[in-house]
């Protein structure tokens, strides 16, 4: 059985023309979607970018090396030599990443939302601290009177 054979009886035998469709009635072809996280800032991508590429060449150099001394050639110790500079190179570049993130970060800080829930508690905490003061200041002027209810001083 063919494909054509397994197609009609999927189908039930029959076989239906199909008709043209309008531009009205076709799916689009590209579907706009929020981005699920922001944008890297420019200088944090910067460097991911030059980590991306320092990381990809030292391990097409690792691998020359590699290969090289399989063949036994005269080659591949000065591979194997610079292989380990790559590497410190390399490492360097991806903390260049994380340390220029963490600069960003603690220079531009983060954005927090007003409804967030931290801010709604450190709010209701202060307005406690603030109606505790005030029943205490309140309390004081009521002791800190001398007289016994006089109008004045006699």
């Amino acid at each position: 059985m063919g494909t054509a054979e397994r197609h009609r009886e999927s189908w039930g035998g029959r076989h239906q023309e199909r008709q043209p469709e309008t531009a009205e009635q076709r799916p689009p072809l590209w579907v706009e979607e929020p981005a699920r996280r922001r944008r890297l800032p420019d200088p944090v991508r910067t460097a991911a970018v030059r980590a991306v590429i320092i990381v990809a060449l030292t391990l097409v150099q690792a691998m020359v090396a590699f290969l090289a001394a399989l063949a036994g050639s005269w080659l591949s110790f000065p591979m194997v030599l610079s292989s380990v500079a790559s590497t410190v190179v390399a490492t360097w570049g991806v903390l260049d990443v994380w340390v220029t993130r963490q600069v960003w970060n603690q220079r531009n800080g983060v954005v927090s939302m007003p409804s967030s829930t931290a801010r709604r508690l450190r709010r209701e905490r202060r307005r406690a601290r603030r109606e505790a003061r005030a029943v205490a200041r309140g309390k004081e002027r009521i002791h800190g009177r001398s007289g016994s209810g006089q109008l004045s001083h006699s």
